[in-house]
C-alpha cells in the first residue's frame, strides 16, 4: 500500500510540473482576486486591515476549486481510474494520494504567497504567522472535502456548476475558523482555539474523506 501511495504521489506531480499552466492558474487567480478588494472598497487602511483575513481565506478557497474538476476526470477519460479501482492498493489510500498530490500543487503555494498578498492589506507583521498556518491547516481540508464532490460529479455533464454547488455549503466551517483565528491575533486574543478546531477538521477529514472518495469512485463509475 506505501509502494501504491508513493506511486500515485509520484505520478500525479510529474503530471503537473509537465503542465505548469494548472499550477500558475489557480496561483493567478488567487493572487488577482485578492488583489481586486483593495481597488473595489478604496485604500483606507483600517478597513483593509479589518477585511484582509476574509478576503484572503475567500480567494484561498475558490482558487482552491479551480483544479478540483480535473482531480480525477484525466484519469477517469484514459481509463487508468479503472486500473486503480481493480488494483490490489485500497481505493482510499490511492484516492488520499491523489488528494496530497493536489494540495501540494494547488494549495501549498497559495499558502506560501499569503503572507505577500497580506503586504496589501497593510497587515501587522506579527499576524502573518497565524494566516500562514491556518492556511496551512485548512487548505488540505479543501481539498479532501473538494475531491469528495469530484468524485461525485466525475463524468456528469455540467459537473463543474454541480460540483461548487456541493462543496461550498461544506466550506463554511473551514472559511469561519481560518479567517476567525486571524481576526482574534488581529484583536489581541489567542487564536489557539480556531486553530486547534482546523486540526481537528484536519484530522477527521484524512481520516474520513479517502474512503468517502473511494465510495463516490465506485458509484461513478457504475
Amino acid at each position: 500500500m506505501i509502494a501504491a501511495i508513493r506511486c500515485v504521489l509520484r505520478r500525479d506531480l510529474l503530471l503537473a510540473l509537465r503542465r505548469p499552466s494548472d499550477v500558475a492558474t489557480a496561483l493567478l487567480f488567487f493572487v488577482i482576486v485578492a488583489s481586486l478588494f483593495p481597488l473595489g472598497v478604496g485604500a483606507e487602511p483600517n478597513q483593509l486591515r479589518a477585511i484582509a483575513p476574509g478576503v484572503i481565506w475567500v480567494s484561498a478557497l475558490l482558487s482552491s476549486m479551480l483544479s478540483l474538476a480535473r482531480l480525477f476526470a484525466a484519469d477517469h477519460a484514459d481509463g487508468t481510474l479503472e486500473q486503480m479501482l481493480l488494483g490490489a492498493a485500497p481505493l482510499g489510500a490511492v484516492a488520499a494520494a491523489k488528494v496530497l498530490a493536489h494540495w501540494l500543487v494547488a494549495g501549498l503555494p497559495l499558502v506560501a504567497i499569503a503572507p505577500v498578498i497580506a503586504l496589501q492589506y497593510d497587515m501587522p507583521v506579527p499576524l502573518y504567522g497565524t494566516l500562514a498556518l491556518s492556511l496551512l491547516l485548512g487548505t488540505p481540508v479543501l481539498s479532501f472535502i473538494g475531491a469528495i464532490g469530484a468524485a461525485l460529479t466525475l463524468g456528469l455533464r455540467g459537473g463543474g456548476v454541480l460540483l461548487a454547488l456541493l462543496v461550498l455549503p461544506l466550506y463554511v466551517p473551514v472559511l469561519i475558523f481560518g479567517a476567525g483565528s486571524v481576526d482574534m491575533a488581529a484583536a489581541g486574543l489567542s487564536a489557539l482555539g480556531q486553530l486547534q478546531l482546523l486540526a481537528a477538521l484536519l484530522v477527521v477529514s484524512a481520516a474520513f474523506a479517502p474512503w468517502a472518495i473511494a465510495t463516490a469512485l465506485r458509484i461513478s463509475m457504475e
